[in-house]
């Protein structure tokens, strides 16, 4: 009996302790909010709707900004604004970029991660990352050394691509253009290859594994009001990212490692055309500050800019291809009118993707604005945002509180009517074409390589590994879904991944 009295004396604690803490979130959710002011956004939720509605969430948000511009969700402390209007998200951005940054919330949630890396830090740590990166970018050798690697990943990605097609094998693209973009990024990024389109079930496709269930376990903090409680705990969630976020860090660590020795041994005569080994000179100018875990939090966001958002827009277009047969037969007609090359056997690949210079790349105009209506419809990042670090007011009239953060859905906003006409939400590269050549669009309307000061500097970098890709497999193969039927969706995470993949058949033109 004093056993059962006990159970139920803890069970009755505990429950009044959890009872207690949800009550104490609510209040926190709700006070002093100015709910029925008109000055603010109209609220549509708190961050509970944000989990209900998780595994579908930017098709929520969408519907909400069909109706709303700008809406409001409330969350502890603060509020969460949700914009589709361009003038904010120049605001924001540009207009006033010094009166916004990353905001404590976001970068406590992202930091087990990203650490200091660029897309998790404000002010001198971001201006200094910022600029050795376009110092990189900008240098011809980091251009040609990157163009060399596309084409040979291409060649690689093509011959397995035949061995499926040869056994009318099912496959599924997004992973194998997950395994190729990755090789991609460390090769260019870093001067190692993986060689993950040669093998499977080695640690860099776990590394694929552990860092992809990282984006999400990460972004699920969001919606999760008791992540922090859970992380003190390492329960749930937290526990497995943990676990994932150790395996990650150990990779790149010993990455970090040998490319250093090689550097130290082979001194000036080692080839510096990957971004790691000119940032590991450029840390021994200043060791205290580009420390290992420095350079680490730089790699791992270098790999989430470089794998994500060339592997998941290619597999988003591959599924749009599929699903519009007739534009898929456009971009192949405009691959053999401008390459002039309508030989299709593996025996001639390699002379095919060879062929593939810069000036064909800026002459394929239809497959240049096929892959971004892909990303009009299927940004890279989906959603993403800044806080407030002063009271403001947005251009729709808005105020924004200090603290308040300001999210701009870049998935909503490729299907709103009131930005792009009554066809929104139809995939019609035509839309970025006037007389054939291709029409650039405001980057705060078109928001997936971000805008103002912090636009992406690698957008010409994935459209030229995109291109490449896109030309060498459409060349070659004819792409069909595997099912018709099935509802393809995303996962909810920074990026936007396919859930559960793509499977596809490859069929020789």
């Amino acid at each position: 009996m004093d056993v059962l009295y006990t159970i139920f004396t803890c069970t009755g604690t505990l429950s009044v302790i959890a009872f207690t803490s949800f009550l104490v979130l609510i209040l926190r959710i709700y006070a002093d909010k100015s709910i029925r002011n008109p000055k603010y956004a109209p609220v549509v939720g708190t961050v509970l709707h944000q989990l209900f509605y998780f595994k579908r969430l930017y098709d929520y948000q969408t519907e909400i900004a069909k109706k709303l511009p700008t809406s409001r969700f409330l969350a502890p402390g603060e509020s969460i604004i949700c914009t589709t209007d361009p003038r904010n998200v120049e605001h924001i951005l540009k207009t006033k970029f010094g009166k916004y940054s990353k905001g404590k919330r976001n970068q406590e949630i992202i930091m087990d991660l990203f650490g200091e890396g660029i897309f998790a830090v404000d002010g001198d740590k971001w201006k200094q990352q910022r600029k050795l990166a376009s110092l990189e970018f900008s240098a011809r050798v980091l251009r040609d050394f990157s163009c060399t690697v596309f084409r040979k990943r291409a060649v690689k990605l093509v011959r397995k691509v035949f061995q499926f097609s040869i056994s009318n094998q099912v496959f599924d693209v997004q992973e194998l253009l997950m395994r190729c973009s990755l090789d991609s990024i460390f090769k260019v990024g870093f001067g190692v290859d993986l060689n993950c389109l040669d093998r499977s079930g080695r640690d860099d496709n776990n590394f694929i594994k552990a860092f992809d269930d990282s984006n999400e376990l990460i972004y699920w903090r969001y919606a999760d009001s008791f992540w922090k409680l859970k992380r003190y705990f390492n329960i749930g969630s937290e526990a497995l990212l943990k676990k994932n976020i150790k395996f990650i860090h150990e990779f790149v660590d010993e990455l970090i490692r040998t490319r250093r020795k090689q550097l130290e041994v082979k001194q000036d005569s080692i080839d510096k055309e990957d971004i790691l080994s000119r940032f590991l000179v450029e840390s021994k100018k200043d060791p205290e500050k580009m420390t290992d875990q420095y350079l680490t939090d730089i790699i791992l966001n270098f790999l989430l800019a470089g794998k994500d958002t060339t592997a998941n827009t290619l597999s988003w277009f591959f599924y749009m291809l599929c699903k519009n047969p007739l534009i898929q037969e456009k971009v192949v007609a405009e691959i053999t009118e401008v390459t002039g090359n309508n030989i299709k056997d593996e025996e001639h690949l390699e002379d095919f993707v060879a062929s593939i210079t810069e000036g064909i790349l800026e002459k394929m105009h239809y497959l240049h604005a096929a892959l971004t209506e892909t990303l009009r419809l299927y940004p890279a990042v989906p959603l993403d945002g800044r806080c407030a670090d002063a009271d403001d007011v947005l251009p729709d009239g808005f105020h924004i509180r200090k603290g308040d953060e300001v999210n701009y859905i870049s998935y909503a906003m490729g299907r709103m009517p009131y930005i792009w006409g009554n066809d929104a939400e139809d995939f019609r590269p035509e839309r970025w074409l006037k007389d054939g050549i291709f029409q650039p669009e405001s980057p705060f309307k078109f928001i997936a390589f971000h805008a103002g000061p912090r636009i992406c500097l690698g957008k010409d970098f994935a459209y030229k590994q995109m291109k490449i890709l896109a030309m060498a497999l459409l060349h070659f193969f004819r792409f069909k879904l595997s099912d018709e039927t099935k509802v393809v969706t995303y996962r909810t995470m920074f990026t936007l991944h396919i859930n559960e993949g793509l499977p596809v058949h490859a069929v020789p033109r």
